[in-house]
């Protein structure tokens, strides 16, 4: 299984958006970076939902529904999208400020690339995050 995070911006696709579209297709993607990453992203694989520019927090946790397929808002077969579908949300949103400040996830690319729109993480990485979403 692989980790992964996705950025919206809350005010464009909030998590309630997403929740209450069922399953979301993650596309309009444009970064070959992010593209290959929604190329590598497999079934069942999990991702934090992360509220871009407002904010600024990993509000909840989806899955992979559906591997990539050509980007159906436009003609270009460069282009790729993923289905995701909510698994939960987080009962305490994981700002940036939080992760930042924690030794264990120095090497994010949401701290290191933190323009990259959709970004692997590790376990350990997935991990932390989770549990700082459960801390008291």
């Amino acid at each position: 299984m692989n980790y992964w995070l996705v950025k919206s911006e809350p005010f464009k696709y909030s998590w309630d958006d997403f929740v209450n579209q069922g399953v979301g297709t993650w596309d309009g993607v444009r970064n070959y970076q992010a593209r290959n990453n929604l190329t590598a992203m497999k079934l069942d694989d999990l991702v934090l939902f992360y509220h871009s520019n407002e904010g600024m927090e990993v509000v909840g946790i989806a899955k992979v529904v559906k591997e990539a397929y050509p980007d159906p808002t436009i003609e270009d077969p460069r282009w790729v999208v993923v289905d995701l579908t909510a698994v939960e949300k987080l009962p305490k949103a994981v700002t940036l400020k939080s992760i930042k400040s924690d030794e264990r996830l120095q090497d994010v690319s949401l701290i290191r690339q933190s323009r990259l729109s959709v970004q692997q993480l590790k376990k350990e990485e997935f991990d932390v995050i989770i549990s700082k979403a459960y801390e008291n």
